[in-house]
Formats: structure tokens, C-alpha cells, sequence
């Protein structure tokens, strides 16, 4: 009973990986693995997203054991955005399920795959208490959001990401790695009216408005658009680092902003992993 008591309020690490659908959420997850590993972690994966059926990794826990998004829809008629809040409120509701399948993964390293739908994480509340319930096991997490750098190359597009970053910090209340995806990328979109530094810091956005031309329909809410700027500027809490999922280097940077954030990087574990070669 001891050594049961004992492994329950044993400290574990993870990151909780969101973002848009296309962001490459799963992509990472494969990516991060394959990089822990190399480094001499142990690591599993949870698939929290009911409407993923083609995972490109091992699969250690996988929400589909308990519901997916195709039943979901054929029983109960919804759509799949109705669909996926339902199957996170299952999942909230039968917490059990998911407590027991990480009880399992001991001391592993977690990457938890979440489902792309926004609204999960921006004004729902099942997420927040399922993470809430996560990190009372003792799971101290860290949440990385991707984003796909093409919305680099519209303003009025990346004024909405800044905007969709700065409320799901807010909403989930947990350490935030903001990261503008796929930057490899980059140069296949429009050339970018600033340099990548300026959507990086997410400087001062006023000169980002002015090139919110060309739409009557911006134009027509330029105010609005500029209010909305002035929210994010005010909070002073969104920036973004980039990734490219192939580039160890990039990796290896982002790594060790996460480690800081949800703790490992303090933990005695992050002594006994490898070093890059």
C-alpha cells in the first residue's frame, strides 16, 4: 500500500497539444516523441481527439477506447462541432476512465493530442476541468499551441490568432507555449509585410492595422479591428516562437522553453536524460 501511495503522488510532465484543425498537432506529437526518445525519455501519447482515426504514432491511451465522433454523430444526430463538445463532456464526466489508463503509463513523459475545434478551449468549460483534473494527479502540464504560420501572411487573419491565443491562456489558466507551425514553409505564402520578429513578439500592433486594406468589410470595422488590438496589447501576455518539426535545433530550442514552463526542467529526471549529440 505504501509503494501504491507513493507512486500516486509521484510528480510526471506532459504537454497538452492544441491548436486549429491543419495546425499539425498530431505531426508534433510524433515529432516530440521521436525527439524525447532520442534524449532518453520515456514518453507516451494520449490521443484525446475523438475524430482522429489515422494516428501517425503509437497510441498509449486513446480516447476512442471510451467514444468517438462517428457514434456520437449516427446516435444522437449532431454535427461534428456539437459531436466533439459531447464526447469531451463524456470524457469529464467518466474522468474515471482516463485517470486509471494514465495510472497505467507510471512515470512517463504525456503528450496529450487534443481535438482541433477552438471553441473547446476558448469559452467551453470541459477542457479546463479536465486539465484541472489532470494536474490534481500530479501531472504538471504545460500547453502548446500551435498555429500555422500562413496566417502570418494576412493581418487581419493573424489579429484573429492573436486573439484565439490570448483567450485560450485566459480560459485554460495553465502555462502557454504559443507556436507559429510549419515555418519551414513560410516562404511558399505571400511575403510578409514585417519581418517574422515583429509577429514572433507581437510588437506594436498599430502598424499591423494599417495594412487591414483591400475588404470593404474590414475597412468597415477598422474601429472594431483596432479595439480588439488594443485588448491584446493590453493583456502583454501572447507571443509566439516557431517551429519546424524536422529541424532538431528548432526542436531542441522549443524543448527547453517547455521544460521551463511546466517544471521539468528543474525536476531531477531532466539530469538523468541524454544530451543532444
Amino acid at each position: 500500500m505504501a509503494k501504491e501511495a507513493k507512486e500516486e503522488v509521484a510528480c510526471r510532465y506532459g504537454q497538452l497539444v492544441i491548436g486549429p484543425p491543419g495546425s499539425g498537432k498530431s505531426t508534433y506529437c510524433a515529432g516530440m516523441r521521436q525527439f524525447l526518445t532520442g534524449l532518453g525519455r520515456k514518453v507516451s501519447i494520449v490521443n484525446l481527439d475523438p475524430a482522429n482515426h489515422v494516428l501517425p504514432y503509437p497510441c498509449e491511451v486513446n480516447i476512442a477506447e471510451l467514444i468517438t465522433l462517428e457514434d456520437v454523430m449516427t446516435s444522437l444526430g449532431l454535427g461534428p462541432n456539437g459531436g466533439l463538445v459531447y464526447c469531451m463532456d463524456f470524457l469529464r464526466v467518466n474522468n474515471d476512465w482516463l485517470h486509471q489508463r494514465l495510472g497505467l503509463l507510471q512515470d512517463d513523459y504525456v503528450l496529450f493530442d487534443c481535438p482541433g475545434q477552438v471553441e473547446l478551449y476558448t469559452h467551453n468549460n470541459s477542457v479546463k476541468e479536465i486539465t484541472e483534473m489532470i494536474t490534481q494527479w500530479n501531472i504538471r502540464l504545460v500547453v502548446v499551441n500551435l498555429v500555422d504560420s500562413i496566417h502570418c501572411s494576412n493581418p487581419a487573419t493573424f489579429i484573429s490568432t492573436l486573439l484565439m491565443s490570448l483567450s485560450t491562456m485566459l480560459q485554460l489558466e495553465l502555462p502557454h507555449v504559443n507556436i507559429l507551425s510549419k515555418i519551414d514553409l513560410l516562404p511558399r505564402y505571400e511575403e510578409l509585410q514585417f519581418g517574422l520578429e515583429y509577429y514572433t513578439e507581437v510588437q506594436d500592433l498599430s502598424y499591423l492595422l494599417d495594412h487591414v486594406t483591400g475588404d470593404p468589410l474590414l475597412e468597415k470595422f477598422k474601429k472594431l479591428t483596432g479595439a480588439l488590438i488594443g485588448i491584446v496589447e493590453d493583456y502583454s501576455l501572447v507571443n509566439y516562437m516557431t517551429l519546424n518539426v524536422e529541424d532538431k535545433h528548432s526542436m531542441l530550442k522549443l524543448l527547453e522553453v517547455i521544460d521551463k514552463a511546466n517544471g521539468y526542467f528543474f525536476s531531477e529526471s531532466a539530469t538523468a536524460s541524454k544530451k543532444p549529440q
